[in-house]
Formats: structure tokens, C-alpha cells, sequence
């Protein structure tokens, strides 16, 4: 099988990809209903079971509660229009 090269070997020095998880919901979705979603979900996220999971996986939790996600999600949607653009993908 022949060698390919990695993006960074091509030239793109800023080129990164992971995968992350959200949890969204409707934007009529009742404020009673969004703050007993968030708080099943930190617990969730806190639970030793999960933690052992995630750790079995070679997967590094960060949980972020809205406003902080946010923030991420716009940030890295940025980063990804640019990586494409850089590639040629998208105009």
C-alpha cells in the first residue's frame, strides 16, 4: 500500500481534526425541560461508568454547558470553513 501523505506534510501546517459530541434540542424547547436535559447530562457526563468508558477509548471528556459550547462551536466552525477553504473544497 503507498505511503499518503498527511496534510501537515502537504503544506498545511494548521490542519487538525477531531470529533466531538453536542446534545441539542428544539429552539422551542421549554426552559424546564433544557435545565433537566443539561443536568442529566452533566451527571451523565460525571459518572464514574461513563468517565471508565471514555477512558477505555482513549477519549478525553470536556463538557461544556451551553454558552461555553457556544463559544467552541462557532470557534471551530471558523477553523473548519478555513481548513476547507484551504484545501480548495469551498469557495
Amino acid at each position: 500500500m503507498p505511503d499518503v501523505p498527511t496534510l501537515k506534510e502537504l503544506g498545511y501546517e494548521d490542519a487538525e481534526f477531531y470529533i466531538w459530541s453536542g446534545l441539542f434540542a428544539p429552539r422551542a424547547t421549554p426552559p424546564a425541560v433544557i435545565k433537566i436535559l443539561r443536568e442529566a447530562t452533566r451527571q451523565a457526563v460525571s459518572a464514574p461508568e461513563f468517565k471508565s468508558a471514555m477512558e477505555k477509548m482513549e477519549t478525553p471528556i470536556s463538557y461544556m454547558d451551553a454558552d461555553e459550547f457556544k463559544k467552541f462551536w462557532d470557534k471551530d466552525a471558523q477553523r473548519l470553513a478555513k481548513a476547507v477553504r484551504q484545501i480548495g473544497k469551498v469557495e
